[in-house]
């Protein structure tokens, strides 16, 4: 982390380097506490904290694994954005909070159980969030990669092929999708397929709409809102 932010410094950028357990909220609160010691707001954030191994079979898995995975993977990510969020809120800040979700949200991975759920219940997670922060101007997406095209993918590739007598394949593909919102009453998802060779772009409503979108907002919320208004 150190070595990233001097690079990012030698290039003439501002950088605050923090340690810390993205999952913990004592934690949390004080990387915000120093970030806004530092630069005075919150415009963005991105939310790429993940923990994919080791990995284990539904049969074999503990409570302790479960745990692991979902308070780094997802609990992780309510601290970030409900900090965040309030932040911007208080300060009047139209800002993004942008999700890192994964393939594992819609694909199943045979032993990756509680990854997998952790990004699903992301990208839930994030349309909701969009529809309670757009009257407040923030937005919030969830962009999903696919397999990046690393030394240590093409070992697992490989790795996995020759167990299933198979060859590997060269190269990556890469999937982003996104949950803009820009009102409540319009809430979509873009989904950008990217294969060598060819680009396949699908739209289609981020979720059936129900009656829960039009729900009043609550009388805190309305009065936060007010506020700004005012």
């Amino acid at each position: 982390m150190r070595e990233a932010a001097r690079s990012i410094e030698a290039a003439g950028g501002s950088v605050l380097a923090i340690p810390g357990d993205a999952g913990l909220e004592s934690d949390v609160e004080a990387m915000f506490q120093q970030v806004l010691d530092s630069f005075g707001s919150v415009d963005i954030v991105v939310n790429n904290a993940a923990w994919a191994s080791p990995q284990a079979h539904i049969l074999d898995m503990d409570l302790q694994h479960w745990t692991t995975v979902l308070q780094t993977n997802l609990t992780s990510v309510y601290l970030h954005c409900h900090r965040a969020a309030n932040i911007m809120v208080d300060q009047g800040t139209r800002g993004a909070i942008v999700n890192i979700s994964s393939f594992a949200a819609a694909r199943a991975h045979r032993n990756m159980a509680a990854y997998d759920a952790t990004k699903g219940g992301m990208e839930a997670m994030t349309r909701t969030m969009a529809i309670d922060l757009a009257p407040f101007g923030i937005r919030v997406n969830v962009v999903g990669p696919g397999a990046i095209h690393t030394r240590n993918m093409n070992r697992t590739v490989k790795k996995v092929s020759a167990a299933a007598g198979r060859p590997s394949r060269s190269g990556a593909s890469a999937t982003r999708r996104i949950s803009p919102a820009p009102s409540p009453s319009c809430i979509r998802r873009r989904q950008l397929h990217h294969r060598p060779g060819a680009v396949r772009r699908r739209w289609h409503a981020g979720q059936l709409r129900s009656p829960q979108v039009d729900a009043p907002l609550p009388d805190a919320v309305r009065a936060r809102l007010r506020s700004r208004e005012d």
